[in-house]
C-alpha cells in the first residue's frame, strides 16, 4: 500500500496496523478526537495508517465497528498535516483508510459483505460521492457498494491502478 508524498511526487510505502500497542493522537497534537480515548471504546477496532518502518510517522486513524451485522466507518481522520491543499505532506490516505474498510467488510459472513456504511458530516457528501463512489441512503448516512469497495481496495491496496484524482 502506498501514500504520494506531495514534496517529490513520489509513492511511500505504508501499512494499516491495529493502534492497541501504539501511542496514538489526541486533540491536543491538533487532532480532531481524541484517539487515546475512541481505541477504548467498546466493539470497536482502531486502526493506525503510518508509513512503514516508523511507528512514529501516523498519517491517518479510523475506527470501525459491526453494527446490526454491518461494517461501521465509525470514525476517518486524515492527520492535521495531510488536510487542505496548502501545505499537504501526502496524499492518498483517506482512500487508503477507505479501501481498508472496505476490505474488511469482505469478511462479513452475511448479506451485508462488501458492503460499507458511515455517517457523513454535511460538507463531505458530495466529495465522499465523487470521490469514492459512495451514495447516499438517507440523510448523512451513505454506504459503499460491494463492487465499487472492490475499485478502491485495487486501486489504494493493491496498487493496481494509476493514482490520477
Amino acid at each position: 500500500m502506498k501514500i504520494l508524498d506531495i514534496s517529490n511526487d513520489r509513492l511511500i510505502n505504508v501499512e494499516i496496523v491495529i493502534s492497541d500497542k501504539l501511542d496514538v493522537p489526541s486533540k491536543n497534537d491538533g487532532w480532531g478526537f481524541d484517539w487515546q480515548k475512541l481505541k477504548g471504546e467498546p466493539n470497536t477496532k482502531t486502526y493506525v495508517l503510518k508509513t512503514k518502518g516508523n511507528e512514529f510517522s501516523i498519517e491517518g486513524m479510523l475506527q470501525l465497528k459491526i453494527s446490526h451485522g454491518m461494517q461501521v466507518m465509525d470514525i476517518i481522520e486524515i492527520a492535521p498535516h495531510n488536510i487542505g491543499s496548502q501545505n499537504k505532506k501526502y496524499d492518498y490516505v483517506a482512500g487508503s483508510l477507505i479501501a481498508f474498510a472496505c476490505r474488511e467488510s469482505f469478511k462479513l459472513e452475511n448479506e451485508y459483505k462488501g458492503y460499507l456504511t458511515f455517517v457523513s458530516k454535511s460538507k463531505l457528501i458530495e466529495w465522499y460521492i465523487d470521490k469514492y463512489g459512495a451514495k447516499q441512503a438517507v440523510g448523512q448516512k451513505m454506504f459503499i457498494e460491494p463492487e465499487i469497495s472492490v475499485k478502491l481496495i485495487d486501486k489504494y491496496l493493491n496498487n493496481k491502478s494509476e493514482y490520477h484524482e
